[in-house]
């Protein structure tokens, strides 16, 4: 258990350091015998955390050489993949839950197709309202498969970030990611959640976000108030 800790405070640390820029992209991590003498752990538990930060995209072996820092995309078409609050920009201040995690079917009808152990676990659901500066201006669902997320529905995602509880008490990264964009005519609840007129067009948005989980899907639906605001990313 013990050691377990340990290589899960190296990764944390390490990832930290790849991905603010101390150790950039290309270059080389310090080698095991440094990271057990910097750190004061033993060889397996700084193996255990080089070969999770493999794992997970921030780094690659290269025999004769050691770790190469690699940067994953930090950023998913419009949407950067550190979530939607980052997209937005610093002005993001708040996020509601209109709806807590809840075990449910998946529905009959869904934008994506799921595999067979997503579909056979049942998804966790939950239905956000985010404001920039006191308005709202995205309303989002999003589907969790039903797996590796156990206790899910007992936290508490109020101004939360939900990529960060994902990280950090379930290993789950983040990897990469499709979406489909349109413009549309809210209904009447999209219309009274973001408080705009219902002939006023928002951005409809599916995504699926893969993750270093096999058979872990993130999927989303978001409804964005475009009017004064913009999102980015770059890509």
């Amino acid at each position: 258990m013990e050691q377990m800790h340990q290589y899960r405070k190296l990764y944390e640390l390490l990832r930290k350091h790849i991905v603010t820029g101390i150790y950039e992209e290309g270059s080389l991590l310090p080698s095991e015998n440094e990271l057990c003498t910097t750190y004061q752990m033993t060889r397996p538990t700084v193996r255990h955390a080089l070969e999770a930060l493999l794992r997970d995209g921030f780094i690659l072996k290269q025999q004769g050489k050691g770790s190469i820092v690699r940067k994953p995309p930090q950023n998913i078409g419009i949407l950067s993949i550190e979530g939607t609050a980052s997209a937005i920009g610093v002005r993001y201040l708040k996020t509601d839950i209109l709806q807590k995690p809840e075990i449910r079917p998946w529905p009959e009808s869904f934008a994506f197709e799921l595999s067979e152990p997503e579909r056979e676990s049942g998804c966790v659901y939950m239905e956000r309202l985010r404001y920039v500066e006191e308005i709202p201006v995205f309303y989002d669902i999003n589907h969790l498969p039903n797996i590796y997320v156990p206790r899910i529905t007992s936290r508490s995602f109020e101004n939360q970030s939900l990529f960060e509880i994902l990280r950090q008490n379930y290993q789950i990264e983040i990897l990469g990611g499709e979406q489909k964009l349109k413009a549309i005519k809210p209904d009447g609840k999209i219309a009274g959640l973001l408080q705009i007129q219902p002939d006023q067009p928002v951005l409809y948005i599916e995504r699926k976000l893969t993750t270093n989980k096999p058979g872990f899907n993130i999927y989303s639906t978001i409804f964005f108030n475009s009017e004064k605001h913009s999102i980015f990313g770059s890509f």
